[in-house]
């Protein structure tokens, strides 16, 4: 029951993530593309602030189960007196994710930063540049997310 319950958290958290860049990247980011640049990034930064804080939380809760289930395969493994090896889809998905968290990092502390900076000192044209930054790894991050899961469900 523990292993479905941090199975559960683990794929909400991954769906908020990555269901989050999807919206935000092919349905979002058309749309504030019709709005002058100053009420478009404006737009933009509003939204990313809580999206990417609640991205932070995602994180989080990801790490923490996934280790969680990681412990209870390896304890239950040891408690039948078997080695534990963990699968290879495990072992890409854990891999794909750091360097997920990596990117969202540089989203998070540099790009937004420099957006939220802009925004604030209504200089458009550095705003514009943070934004092109944020959308050009945010769809990093979306390929990399949809190929985790592939990997997850496919390997």
């Amino acid at each position: 029951m523990l292993y479905a319950v941090l199975q559960f958290v683990h794929v909400i958290a991954v769906i908020l993530w990555v269901g989050g860049m999807f919206f935000a990247h092919c349905f979002l980011r058309p749309a504030a593309a019709k709005l002058e640049p100053p009420v478009r990034l404006k737009l933009m930064s509003s939204v990313l602030g809580p999206f990417l804080d609640a991205v932070m939380a995602a994180i989080a809760l990801i790490l923490l189960t996934g280790a969680g289930m990681i412990g209870l395969a390896a304890s239950q493994a040891a408690q039948t007196g078997g080695a534990f090896f963990m699968p290879r889809s495990w072992t890409l998905m854990a891999s794909g994710g750091i360097v997920m968290m990596a990117i969202y990092g540089h989203i998070r502390f540099a790009l937004y930063k420099r957006l939220a900076a802009a925004v604030a000192a209504s200089d458009w044209p550095a705003g514009g540049r943070a934004m092109a930054g944020v959308r050009r790894w945010v769809g990093v991050n979306l390929l990399l997310g949809i190929a985790i899961v592939a990997v997850v469900f496919l390997v």
